[in-house]
């Protein structure tokens, strides 16, 4: 059982009418299911709600169809066609006890409205926060009445599905109400702008309609951001941002602070630490009487309690680190600490909404799949058969295999060449800001180490003889991947002819403890974490170093990590050069030769050494020499050879965890002859008259 130390983190909670069973409490968060996958969504929810946790919210509930957000897919309560799909999710976090929480939304002059085809409006004019050629009208009089008038229609369709927390959402720039406390966004001059007193008008109508809409059964809380980070232009915690606590004190059931856009709000591990908001949101408890909630990636039980006990928060909000360890508060209460899958940081959660797929996470591969493939995150089916099975290989996908596979009570043996286990995660967690990512290696290590049928085997370089040698029925190779040095990519799809090769390095060979004279021209053509880095590192080194990529930023798919204006403010305060737009395509003679990628003019930079960061190639000599001795199999007793991870196609963490846990789970289960997953299938509207 628990610690009694954690006792205060199961203690009830008041919450206006309402009573949470304990402090932990699942904020809402995006998840790229939303609307268009509500069986999902509903899954994933209830498996939160398996967990332990005594509050689980929705993503942003778009309340209107000038609210509208499209691609992001986000949670819908138009009107009531929309009521059984939230009430699947809400009957699903009640099934354990849990508060089901909505976190309802009008995304003001930010919605595009692509689908609706709305006229995006907000308190003042305004360009769309995209790129769209589109800007907002000012709302009037008729506006306002009218958004309060769609809110009051939500909340009551959300109590019918079944919700018991009814948010009033004023957080992140994204939503109307936030829009119009924001000096930035409000420019208006009549009694909805001007002084704070006339900017927060409109929130508070709409906590009071709310309230008086479905107020006597259901709570009211308010999500909201305390501080914008932009200083004097928006809300600052130590003036505007306290102010609006104190004229709203106790008006809503709760409080739920939040700090900055969603990139701040959802801080990369790079970028901050556990509780990294706390100097921002500390005082809020000493100007209302009603609970405080509040996010800081809380992995930690001790953190967790210290929170609390300095009355930091009443309840510690959680989004990633719900999505990483569903069942991180009954892992607590059962003094499982150890078994914590803790969050990592990565934000491939918040990639996966940024790009309009469901949600996946590094930590938890089974995160979104929980409807789609009937996959639980502690849960395992049993083995089918005694096979013993040899895993080679340590990395995340060999680790991740070795682990599922023991749960489900194979034998297994697990090779690995190197010294330590761990992989590129045992090497990547040593480069500068990727420490927490080392969490991938831990948790596995951790758990192979209290499962007795898994056999570990280091410093074991593993040829095809030795395998065949080694009395097992299946072999999974997990080898991994090494990084390209010939420029290939996506700009060059076939290697450069005029590359001096004896002064090329890769990420592999820093790794390793190359050493590399400068000035170094890092050619970026991967677009990830790995460019940026290796810049960051070599540049603390001392060298001079120059950043090239043919994307138009640096680390420019990070953008869907929330992590690349941080990467590239961090880098050019270092001092990091960077040409954007521009390929390498030679180098020699103590210089490096760029091309824009739009006219071909060429240019030349000084560079004693070149780091190429573009692509991988798959280790598969291993596979190779097994495949052809695969006629002495059957007299070795090896039923299969199944590469998986980086040695099968080179991708994220995420997706080498991923594919290790899903042969594993999948291993000897009957394949699907269709699609190998559940799918949401649309209704087929009627033809118009």
């Amino acid at each position: 059982m628990r610690s009694p130390q954690y006792d205060i983190l199961f203690e009830p909670v008041r919450i206006g009418p309402l009573k949470a069973k304990n402090r932990f409490y699942q904020v809402p968060h995006c998840n790229g299911m939303g609307h268009r996958a509500p069986s999902g969504m509903a899954g994933m929810r209830r498996v939160k709600a398996e967990g332990g946790w005594a509050v689980v919210c929705t993503e942003v509930c778009e309340i209107h169809p000038s609210a509208d957000i499209s691609p992001h897919s986000e949670a819908r309560l138009w009107d009531d066609r929309d009521i059984p799909a939230l009430a699947r999710a809400a009957d699903a976090i009640h099934e354990f006890g849990a508060l089901a929480g909505v976190e309802l939304g009008h995304h003001g002059f930010r919605a595009q409205n692509r689908t609706s085809r709305e006229v995006p409006m907000g308190p003042s004019s305004h360009t769309v926060v995209s790129y769209d050629p589109v800007q907002s009208r000012a709302m009037d009089k008729e506006d306002i009445r009218n958004i309060r008038r769609w809110h009051v229609a939500a909340a009551r369709r959300a109590k019918r599905a079944g919700f018991d927390l009814i948010y009033v959402y004023a957080a992140h720039g994204l939503v109307t109400p936030m829009q119009f406390l924001s000096r930035r966004y409000n420019q208006r001059t009549d009694e909805y702008g001007g002084p704070l007193e006339n900017r927060v008008r409109l929130l508070r109508e709409l906590i009071v309609d709310t309230k008086d809409a479905v107020g006597a059964t259901c709570a009211v809380p308010v999500r909201i951001c305390i501080d914008e980070l932009v200083g004097p232009n928006g809300l600052c915690a130590e003036d505007e941002g306290r102010d609006v606590i104190e004229m709203l004190a106790d008006l809503p059931d709760l409080w739920d602070v939040t700090v900055g856009d969603w990139s701040n709000d959802s801080r990369p591990s790079r970028f901050g630490g556990e509780g990294v908001h706390e100097q921002y949101v500390a005082h809020v408890k000493a100007v209302t009487g009603k609970p405080v909630v509040g996010v800081g990636r809380f992995t930690s039980p001790d953190a967790m309690v210290s929170q609390v006990r300095r009355g930091v928060l009443d309840m510690i909000g959680a989004a990633r680190p719900s999505i990483a360890d569903p069942f991180l508060p009954k892992k607590v209460e059962e003094g499982r600490i150890d078994d914590i899958r803790e969050c990592i940081g990565c934000n491939i959660c918040a990639a996966s909404d940024n790009t309009y797929t469901p949600i996946r996470c590094t930590q938890n591969p089974t995160m979104g799949e929980e409807w789609r493939r009937n996959w639980h995150p502690e849960r395992v089916p049993p083995r089918e058969s005694k096979d013993r099975i040899l895993v080679i290989g340590a990395g995340p996908a060999g680790l991740e295999c070795a682990m599922t596979l023991g749960k489900r009570g194979y034998e297994v043996g697990l090779a690995e060449a190197a010294t330590e286990l761990g992989g590129r995660v045992a090497r990547e967690a040593k480069l500068p800001g990727l420490s927490a990512w080392g969490r991938v290696r831990d948790y596995r290590v951790g758990q192979l180490h209290q499962l007795p049928n898994v056999s570990i085997f280091l410093d074991s370089k593993m040829s095809a003889q030795d395998i065949l040698e080694a009395e097992f029925d299946r072999v999974v190779l997990a080898v991994g991947s090494s990084w390209r040095r010939d420029g290939v990519a996506r700009y060059h799809r076939v290697p450069p002819q005029t590359l001096d090769d004896t002064r090329i390095f890769t990420p592999d060979d820093i790794m390793a403890g190359a050493q590399i004279e400068g000035p170094v021209a890092i050619y970026d053509d991967d677009h990830y974490y790995m460019g940026g880095a290796m810049a960051e590192m070599l540049r603390q080194r001392g060298l001079e170093v120059t950043l090239v990529t043919p994307a138009p930023l640096v680390s420019n798919w990070a953008v869907n990590t929330l992590e690349q204006p941080k990467i590239q403010s961090r880098l050019l305060e270092l001092g990091v050069s960077i040409r954007a737009n521009e390929a390498l395509v030679a180098f020699g003679e103590q210089h490096a030769e760029l091309a824009c990628v739009f006219t071909g003019r060429r240019q030349t930079i000084p560079a004693a050494s070149v780091l190429m960061v573009t692509s991988r190639l798959s280790r598969t000599d291993l596979q190779h020499d097994l495949l052809s001795s695969a006629a002495l199999w059957q007299d070795a007793r090896i039923k299969s050879v199944t590469s998986i991870g980086d040695c099968l196609a080179p991708g994220t963490i995420a997706q080498a965890v991923f594919g290790g846990h899903r042969y594993a789970r999948e291993f000897e289960v009957p394949p699907s002859e269709s699609v190998p997953f559940q799918r949401e299938i649309a209704a087929l509207g009627d033809w118009p008259s």
